[in-house]
């Protein structure tokens, strides 16, 4: 195995490493979109559509990729964003995950699917931990798993809101998706929720429609911080009305998400949504970005954009099947050198550096253009 690790050279070699390893229900239900999986090729390829202009002779000779979320530091602007039972992945799961954030010196998303619990996840050491949250039908179980969520140390509450229900994920109704036996949702276990119906066409959307409150509006912002004092961050905005709402609201975060393609096909890629929530926030709450990052540079256009972080999803799972611990801590560090290196070469030093500046799109280009011609006419 270490061996298999020094050959790799990119995060996404270790997706198929994964499909080697992994039984094809499993990697389809990771790797696969709703639908067409139109916007599942789009969070990749939209981001072709940034080009970085760089800035020369200056001096990196110090570098400094630190940043900070909600007051905590961090060693880089990349944490881990939220992905269900992973322990069909890996045996250690989740668990492994939050040993490979820890000794990276960044955070991580614990999702409320997840193969490991709260408590579980805790019991692995000190850690910077978000908890993803699903708002179910009986919101007594919602209180009870926030509160649990607290009280292990998590520090702040993503709220996802795009998933009333289910998004039509055809590679789980061919396979008949159902967590293999022996796994459950372990966060839901005491509670008679942690498994799913085994004769369903896909049992994850059947535990979906069962489940999930599809009443779910912006009062319900006001109700969770009437339960918890941790901040809560809104996950799944895509647009300037609901980043003004969610603003108007009390939400403490913005991550922009199209949940990995996984809910409504032929939605924008999340890169192309950044700039249009970013402005709409004002500066006053920070916004994040959740999909589609597979190289360094991917993350230095959404810092550039005014992404304050990046979520990883898809490659950290690929990286846990393919290695556990050691492949998370695999994909993070690359990840994390090759922002260093595309800071270097963009000539921004320390992440505070980053900005628009350093960006062109095909719009700035034929603005530019105009500009140009109207200036020639005078």
């Amino acid at each position: 195995m270490e061996n298999l690790m020094e050959e790799i050279t990119n995060v996404m070699e270790f997706e198929g490493i994964a499909k080697k390893k992994l039984p094809k229900m499993v990697f389809d239900y990771y790797a696969s979109g709703a639908e067409d999986q139109y916007t599942l090729k789009l969070n990749r390829s939209a981001f072709e559509e940034f080009r970085l202009k760089p800035r020369i002779m200056v001096d990196v000779s110090k570098q400094d990729l630190s940043t900070t979320v909600l007051g905590h530091r961090l060693s880089m602007p990349i944490m881990v964003a939220p992905t269900a039972m992973q322990k069909m992945a890996h045996p250690e799961g989740e668990l492994a995950t939050a040993r490979a954030a820890a000794a990276m010196g960044t955070a991580m998303t614990l999702s409320s699917w997840a193969t490991s619990s709260v408590e579980e996840v805790n019991s692995v050491g000190a850690g910077l931990r978000f908890f993803q949250l699903y708002v179910y039908k009986n919101r007594a179980v919602v209180e009870q798993l926030v509160r649990r969520a607290e009280r292990a140390g998590f520090k702040a509450i993503a709220l996802t809101v795009d998933t009333p229900r289910l998004g039509r994920r055809e590679a789980d109704i061919k396979n008949r998706f159902v967590l293999p036996p022996g796994l459950t949702l372990k966060n839901f276990e005491g509670l008679d929720l942690g498994k799913m119906d085994q004769t369903a066409d896909s049992g994850l959307a059947s535990y979906v429609a069962g489940q999930i409150d599809r009443s779910l509006t912006w009062k319900d912002i006001q109700w969770l911080q009437t339960i918890t004092k941790l901040p809560i961050f809104v996950k799944g905005v895509m647009s300037a009305a609901d980043t003004k709402l969610a603003v108007r609201h009390g939400a403490q975060g913005i991550i922009v998400s199209n949940h990995g393609a996984r809910q409504l096909d032929y939605v924008c890629a999340t890169i192309q949504a950044l700039e249009e929530v970013v402005i709409a926030a004002e500066g006053k709450i920070p916004v994040f970005l959740d999909g589609g990052v597979r190289r360094g540079t991917d993350v230095l256009k959404a810092l550039a954009l005014g992404a304050q972080g990046v979520f990883i999803g898809r490659p950290v799972v690929y990286g846990l099947a393919s290695a556990g611990e050691a492949g998370v801590k695999k994909v993070l560090q690359m990840l994390r050198d090759e922002l260093e290196l595309a800071m270097a070469l963009v000539g921004c030093p320390n992440v505070k550096d980053i900005n628009r500046s350093i960006i062109v799109t095909p719009q700035d280009t034929i603005r530019e253009a105009q500009a140009g011609q109207a200036t020639a006419r005078l």
